[in-house]
């Protein structure tokens, strides 16, 4: 199937997706700020560059978005176009998104995972993720997950 915008439009709107600073990253940091948890954010010294990062808690939170993370959930679908071009792309984004965890882990760092999936759409459960993702925080759990 064909594109239905030009690829200026595309483009343009491609580079438009944010990096870091997403509506679902502010919603968790704000909620867990709250509950008096303190990290750094985009800690460019660390493997992958976490979205936020505990160090009290030796811990880093990474939220990702379905699409661009290759997530098998409701919110991924393989693109029709160019499909060769994103099907290289996601397939480096999730080899690389497992390089950076196996280095975090190694280093000593605990490593959550919030998949866009769990809070798209869904805000009556926020504050249900916020509170596993603290519950996690202060746990003894090396790594774990979040997603629908």
């Amino acid at each position: 199937m064909a594109d239905i915008v030009s690829k200026e439009v595309r483009s343009k709107m491609m580079s438009g997706i944010k990096g870091k600073n997403t509506k679902p990253e502010i919603m968790i940091r704000h909620r867990l700020f709250a509950m008096g948890f303190r990290y750094r954010l985009h800690a460019r010294d660390l493997p992958g560059n976490p979205d936020l990062v505990f160090p009290k808690y030796r811990a880093v939170i990474f939220v990702n978005g379905c699409f661009w993370h290759g997530h098998n959930c409701h919110l991924f679908k393989w693109p029709t176009t160019n499909a060769d071009f994103w099907k290289d792309k996601i397939h480096k984004t999730i080899c690389n998104d497992s390089k950076k965890t196996s280095q975090l882990i190694e280093s000593g760092w605990r490593v959550f995972k919030v998949w866009e999936c769990s809070i798209k759409n869904r805000l009556q459960y926020v504050d249900e993720v916020v509170l596993n993702i603290s519950k996690w925080l202060v746990s003894d759990e090396q790594s774990g997950e979040l997603k629908l």
